[in-house]
């Protein structure tokens, strides 16, 4: 085995753990992926010999490199577009995990969460995710966002308390999740205004994101209140025999996929038996782009 081998052997080992801290930082599989991909990059550069802790390492330049892709957003002003964006979901059956998406589905991040991280500024997001997600010190982090790790705890705290206040505590359990999901089919497929009513939350909000250049009655937009998105949910009836239950960031939500083509995917927030967030990405371009898993039982 030559040298490039040991070396490239040793940094998969870390790949599925590198993804999934640049998965939350950037909110973008494909991106999340060039992440990857420019970290490898600079471990070959690099005088692989004299690292001591390579797991420490490259989660530090991974970080350096999802910095630089934040701040790289920012200044060409993309996404977040607007209120509507929904952020890469990661799909999965929900009667069993693919061992290669483990990592990224552990102590999983949900859509909610992530909408709520796009707000953050570059640097807050690095502070946030790395150390309250993946326990990373603030000397470590201090170090990629350029400040103190006085000045770093601030921006990781001040993250912290965004965060709290804009996701609501979920119900945990997927059987009533799905009890939940499962009213909501029924009632879109009947085409039942009350029954879609009685399991939304009067406060529901519906986000949609069909990307930029979607027109028509699936375009982006943002309703708030039970009535309104039952309204807009009275529309899923056509796609209903399409519709299916899986798993969405970790949580039930619904695919739809004609002839196995993805159209979208919700995700949602159950709270005390009812929907109170709906997030739907479809966006065809970013869904031709997902790795969709073999939803066959």
């Amino acid at each position: 085995m030559t040298d490039t081998d040991w070396l490239a052997d040793r940094f998969e080992e870390h790949r599925g753990h590198l993804k999934a801290v640049a998965y939350r930082m950037l909110g973008s599989l494909a991106e999340a992926e060039d992440a990857v991909q420019e970290t490898w990059l600079k471990l070959s550069r690099s005088e692989a010999d004299a690292i001591g802790n390579l797991g420490g390492w490259l989660t530090t330049v991974v970080g350096r490199v999802c910095l630089d892709m934040l701040r790289s957003r920012t200044r060409r002003q993309e996404q977040p577009l607007d209120d509507t964006f929904v952020p890469d979901p990661l799909i999965q059956p929900l009667s069993r995990i693919d061992p290669e998406q483990e990592v990224l589905q552990a102590d999983s991040v949900g859509l909610a969460l992530l909408v709520v991280l796009e707000t953050l500024e570059p640097a807050e997001r690095i502070a946030f995710v790395l150390h309250d997600m993946f326990a990373v010190p603030f000397d470590d982090i201090a170090a990629i966002v350029e400040r103190s790790s006085a000045a770093t705890r601030q921006l990781a705290s001040r993250a912290r308390r965004r965060v709290r206040g804009a996701t609501p505590s979920s119900e945990p359990d997927l059987g009533r999740q799905r009890q939940v999901l499962d009213a909501f089919m029924a009632a879109a497929r009947a085409g039942d205004f009350e029954a879609l009513l009685a399991v939304l939350d009067p406060d529901v909000v519906l986000r949609v994101d069909a990307g930029p250049l979607a027109a028509g009655v699936a375009a982006s937009k943002l309703v708030r209140g039970g009535q309104p998105v039952a309204e807009q949910a009275m529309f899923f009836r056509q796609f209903a025999q399409y519709m299916q239950l899986v798993l969405v960031n970790g949580t039930v939500g619904v695919l739809n996929a004609p002839a196995g083509q993805p159209l979208s995917v919700m995700g949602v927030t159950v709270v005390d038996g009812r929907i109170t967030e709906m997030y739907i990405l479809a966006d065809t371009d970013r869904l031709a782009g997902l790795d969709l898993p073999d939803l066959d039982d």
